[in-house]
């Protein structure tokens, strides 16, 4: 696919690349690191680095965590709570995800 300005963006490098303003860049003549996800590189740079998690894997880990808690309660009043929060993790994962689907 052509970007509109795709011509400009070749010259403006080409004039940067004759003027020598690439040359002694860190990581110069190395393999760029592969990226899973080009389009969201930067922020899940940004991510990583404020070890900042989603909310999808969030909830994964609070739900693995209710079910382990649930298997070890025996007062019933105790488990019926559990259960209603592992239902409550269980419909935030299911609109994360649908959201997720929908806009990304």
């Amino acid at each position: 696919m052509h970007h509109p300005l795709s011509g400009l963006i070749d010259q403006i490098v080409q004039n940067a690349e004759k003027r020598g303003e690439f040359n002694d860049l860190p990581g110069a003549g190395k393999p760029l690191a592969h990226l899973d996800d080009p389009q969201n590189a930067v922020l899940n740079r940004m991510m990583q680095a404020a070890d900042a998690k989603s909310p999808v894997v969030v909830l994964r880990r609070q739900i693995i965590e209710a079910q382990d808690r649930l298997k070890t309660l025996t007062d019933e009043a105790d488990r019926k709570a559990e259960q209603l929060r592992l239902s409550e993790l269980h419909t935030k994962l299911a609109i994360e995800m649908d959201a997720f689907r929908k806009y990304g």
